[in-house]
């Protein structure tokens, strides 16, 4: 399920001439129908989870929404009205297309999150998931199916299941949660060497500390948040130059760029770009 609901406004980028939305992971925000809502959890919680996310949706019979999600190098924890799930993070885009009228609560963890709430590897989580049989599924249902929509009791809810957990991060977790912070937020580093010298951390111990959480290596916490700010720029403003992106982004040339691109993304950034004035935006 990913980051499937995490959309929000657009905020400016730390480099010139280019947007980038608050939110990464959702690379289509906007569908008609879906109702999104992002939201911290408060104290006691940043050193376990990001935010939480929420959708829900109402999709007249016959049409479908697809939402195409990049997700953060992290785990979310994803509640929906049958059960609990733990996602994993991937290095593709998903597409899940919503139908009906239905809703999902998620909520984005950072990555010291990994081992605390798996049962499974890490590395064998990429991509996949595991359930999640501790999780509030009934008292979220609860809240989700009243007549109105009540945040705060959502909030009540998920922070008695995860204070527990969370007064368990150590300091390699939030050493981890800084390389992440780090690679997600800072366009000066573009190499895992780069993340290294910043945390004076070995190559090799940086490896292992990234791959034991969430499964992936440190250079694709880089990559990540070089694709997601593509895809969501191209999408929220079609008419950006692409040889001026991929600069902007540290690509040395526009092919290297593109072939990345469509190697992840799974299309070119041209159509991503015409994605954003057809059926999609409705």
């Amino acid at each position: 399920m990913g980051s499937l609901s995490v959309s929000m406004p657009a905020s400016k980028s730390s480099r010139e001439g280019t947007a980038m939305p608050e939110s990464k992971g959702h690379l289509n925000p906007g569908s008609s129908g879906v109702h999104l809502d992002r939201f911290e959890l408060g104290a006691g919680l940043p050193d376990l989870a990001r935010h939480v996310w929420v959708s829900r949706w109402s999709v007249p019979e016959g049409e479908v929404r697809p939402q195409r999600v990049l997700t953060y190098p992290a785990h979310n924890a994803v509640i929906t009205p049958e059960r609990a799930d733990l996602f994993g993070p991937d290095n593709r885009v998903q597409v899940r297309e919503l139908r009906g009228t239905s809703w999902v609560v998620g909520i984005l963890l950072r990555p010291a999150a990994g081992l605390l709430l798996a049962t499974t590897d890490p590395v064998a989580l990429v991509g996949g998931s595991q359930p999640l049989p501790d999780a509030p599924v009934g008292p979220v249902r609860e809240i989700m199916t009243a007549s109105a929509y009540r945040r705060e009791e959502l909030v009540r809810t998920l922070r008695a299941w995860l204070l527990p957990i969370a007064a368990r991060v150590d300091d390699r977790g939030r050493l981890v949660n800084e390389a992440c912070r780090l690679a997600e937020e800072d366009p000066a580093i573009t190499r895992a060497a780069d993340l290294c010298a910043r945390l004076e951390v070995t190559p090799r111990s940086m490896e292992r500390l990234v791959r034991t959480h969430i499964g992936m290596s440190p250079k694709w916490l880089i990559e990540c948040r070089r694709l997601q700010h593509a895809a969501t720029t191209l999408f929220s403003a079609p008419d950006t130059d692409l040889s001026v992106l991929a600069a902007d982004l540290g690509y040395t040339d526009y092919p290297h760029f593109s072939r990345q691109y469509q190697r992840v993304i799974g299309e070119t950034p041209r159509i991503t770009r015409e994605r954003a004035t057809g059926p999609e935006r409705r």
